[in-house]
């Protein structure tokens, strides 16, 4: 039910939102093929199962190198795009040239018409995913933070944009014209002045794009290094909030002189830069902005019970909320400002109520389906051919080594005036260097309106994944000598202390870790997703702030001695839960109950069959000894490891694995069968062991059985707990088949290998 709930919701989102976003006023024109509508939707079906495939392979891919998965994603993009794969032809009907029309979009390219390389529905589709995108970002955003670390945050942010767009935009201005040749707005660029220039849409573009910052690589290497909470790590972490809403204003006024100037050209006015206006612009783009967000988070709290009180079901909250973010990105458009700004706007308001975490959990399923789209399609307007030509290797080259350079001058230089060392400063500086998600909306918004040309979108891609990969290992070098980076730290943060718990394994971790956010929440404490790939979290009220990571099975927190004790109380509250949840899972069923329960089910006529199929590979080992039960599993395990050494790589950690689950639960049935089994990294695929007890051996003293009958046939199997096997079925295969009168008794009679799996191939 609650899966068809959020499928509805997904649903109803893309309805309500396409119409909205379908379309762009400058948007180039997609070539009308003169098909169908019926075959129009075919094309649509088919592309967005591909790119959904294709952005998650992408995206894991990407995980497996430890790296981003928008990178991945983007990278698939690139690879489907209508200009690589998506453009070969196949068939001599519909799908002649290609899946995204490639083949018939070059051609017009080549002949001089300008084409998008989407269609209007893709298009539409993507653009809902960055206002989404930007609705959980506000959502996400730490207010407190924000004003806490206001004053250092401010002007970190404020030098790292304003030297990013400035030298952005320069070097567009400066080398566009030098380096590209029968481009008409480049070329422009040459009879203006430099102030002029500046001011045109391309290179604005250039200059916002080179703005924004992402700051979860930076989170996972803060905690990696566990500098989150050092002098560094709060001031990056708080520049990033500054730099975002920094980013998005600066968009603001961007588009807001792009349209005051076509509307001056369009009457005809003069060429040269009229400051007074664009000052006028730019007040009217930042008083909205700053406008709506104070009314925003004025009226959020009183929005919030409203809603409450008029709709009782999480999943229509969730939706009404982003039908209020779409309506204000609609709103904010409308002004002549980015879509994604109202969104971001609306998930601002919202990020101090008690809807936060509820529209957050409601959401998910529609953001992990289209985020991931829009990362592809941002891909697939890249055209490889054009990237790979000597002109755009060489710009983008000097348009990356810019904003590198500027993030990193431009954010340490107000560093150092505010207390922190060289290396204070080059720490800061180097984690405000990764470019993300919303420098690729803005380079795709450019893009689509006609602002930037494929080479130059291109160049914008090349510069994000450039400055994604080569930010970690130089925050890591930099973090590396264990020196401070204040110059006189009079209440170091740094004194924060690490607290860690080791649990028994990634499953119980992940469940307390959980189980601990709740807590965190009940308590009223706003509880922040800094990187969900990297399991990295952020706890805080008031004076309270703490990080929270999970590494495996252990759950590490950040914290100052003063904030320890109330740690270690949200860990003993917590396990206490879990272990009363344990006790009464835990709770013994009894005997007679299950001897009810086995007696009322039917051996299937045919169940061996299947367990045939699996135990062909299984050792086979008749007239079995062994002193008990323990002895029996070892001496099985052994057998397994001499025959399939490649399936079983630690014997100990698997006969402990088969132990373990075996001293919480006995895995004796009845009819003298017992299938003992477990789960361990150390075992590859699928294995394991069928013995029949040596009549001269004996019973085994120490293995119950339901029936209290002796065990006279064992059938051990390992299975991988990293790997999918078919584990839960061979359990039950093996206990329904066995229990059939044809099949303990049959087995039993068996004298060797040979015959036992005879009698698993054989039908009744």
């Amino acid at each position: 039910m609650k899966k068809r709930t959020k499928t509805i919701l997904a649903a109803v989102a893309l309805i309500f939102a396409l119409p909205l976003f379908a379309s762009h006023a400058n948007t180039p024109p997609y070539p009308n093929f003169g098909l169908p509508r019926t075959e129009e939707m075919m094309f649509l079906v088919l592309q967005i199962g591909v790119i959904i495939f294709a952005a998650r392979l992408g995206g894991a891919i990407a995980a497996k190198l430890k790296m981003p998965s928008i990178l991945g994603e983007l990278a698939a993009g690139i690879v489907i795009g209508p200009w690589a794969l998506g453009g070969v032809g196949f068939g001599g009907g519909l799908f002649s040239d290609g899946l995204f029309h490639g083949a018939a979009l070059r051609r017009m390219a080549e002949s001089g018409v300008s084409v998008d390389a989407t269609t209007p529905a893709l298009y539409g589709i993507a653009t809902l995913a960055s206002v989404i995108l930007l609705f959980l970002s506000g959502l996400e955003t730490n207010i407190r933070m924000f004003l806490k670390y206001s004053f250092v945050g401010t002007l970190v942010g404020v030098g790292g944009v304003i030297f990013s767009f400035f030298l952005g935009d320069w070097c567009a201005v400066t080398f566009l014209p030098r380096i590209f040749d029968g481009v008409g707005w480049i070329e422009a660029l040459e009879t203006m002045d430099m102030a002029q220039a500046m001011m045109q849409p391309g290179p604005l573009y250039m200059g916002i794009m080179s703005t924004a910052t992402s700051v979860g690589i930076t989170a996972r290497i803060l905690s990696e290094r566990k500098k989150m909470d050092s002098e560094e790590g709060t001031t990056i972490m708080a520049g990033a909030v500054i730099d975002d809403v920094l980013g998005l204003i600066v968009l603001a006024v961007g588009n807001g002189i792009i349209v005051a100037n076509s509307k001056a050209a369009a009457a005809g006015s003069a060429a040269a830069v009229d400051w007074g206006h664009i000052a006028a612009v730019a007040s009217k783009a930042f008083g909205v902005w700053l406008g709506v967000t104070f009314v925003g988070l004025v009226m959020a709290p009183l929005l919030s019970i409203v809603l409450k009180k008029m709709f009782k079901s999480q999943v229509v909250l969730a939706t009404m909320t982003f039908g209020l973010s779409l309506i204000l990105a609609g709103f904010f458009e409308s002004m002549g400002l980015a879509m994604i700004i109202g969104a971001y706007v609306m998930g601002l308001s919202l990020a101090r109520t008690d809807l936060k975490h509820m529209i957050q959990d409601t959401l998910t399923p529609v953001y992990t389906f289209l985020v991931p789209v829009f990362f592809c399609v941002m891909g697939m307007m890249v055209d490889m051919s054009a990237l790979c030509s000597r002109p755009v290797l060489v710009f983008g080259a000097i348009y990356t080594a810019a904003a590198v350079f500027a993030k990193v001058v431009g954010c340490m230089l107000p560093a150092l005036c505010c207390g922190f060392n060289a290396l204070g400063g080059l720490r800061i500086g180097a984690g405000m260097v990764p470019r993300g998600e919303v420098a690729l909306i803005i380079a795709g918004l450019g893009l689509s309106a006609g602002y930037l040309s494929q080479e130059i979108f291109g160049i914008g891609i090349m510069m994000t994944l450039v400055t994604t990969v080569i930010a970690p290992p130089a925050l890591v070098a930099l973090f590396t000598p264990q020196k401070k980076g204040v110059r006189n730290p009079r209440n170091p943060v740094s004194a924060s202390r690490e607290v860690e718990f080791e649990l028994a394994g990634e499953d119980v971790a992940e469940l307390m870790m959980a189980k601990l956010l709740v807590e965190f929440r009940n308590e009223g404490f706003f509880v922040t997703c800094l990187s969900q790939a990297d399991h990295i979290w952020e706890v805080a009220m008031n004076a309270i702030e703490l990080s929270i990571r999970r590494i495996d099975n252990k759950i590490r927190f950040d914290c100052t001695p003063a904030e320890e004790a109330m740690v270690m109380t949200a860990w003993m509250e917590v396990s206490s839960q879990i272990n009363d949840l344990a006790r009464s899972i835990a709770k013994p069923t009894r005997r007679e109950e299950v001897r009810k329960i086995i007696a009322s089910t039917e051996a299937v006529s045919r169940g061996h069959e299947s367990v045939g199929r699996y135990l062909q590979g299984f050792v086979m080992l008749p007239s079995f000894k062994a002193k008990n039960k323990v002895d029996a599993i070892k001496k099985m395990v052994e057998a397994i490891a001499e025959a399939a050494p490649r399936h079983v790589t630690d014997v100990a950690a698997a006969t402990a694995a088969v132990l373990k689950r075996e001293a919480s639960m006995p895995t004796g049935l009845d009819h003298g069968i017992a299938v003992p089994h477990g789960r361990d990294a150390s075992v590859n695929g699928l294995a394991g062991a069928v013995a029949l007890i040596d009549p001269e051996n004996g019973a085994l003293p120490d293995y119950e059985t339901i029936d209290r009958t002796p065990v006279k046939i064992i059938v051990l199997t390992l299975a991988s707990d990293r790997q999918q096997a078919p584990y839960l079925q061979l359990m039950s295969f093996i206990s329904r088949a066995l229990r059939a009168d044809y099949g303990a008794e049959h087995l039993m009679e068996c004298k060797t290998p040979e015959e036992m799996r005879r009698f698993f191939r054989r039908k009744k």
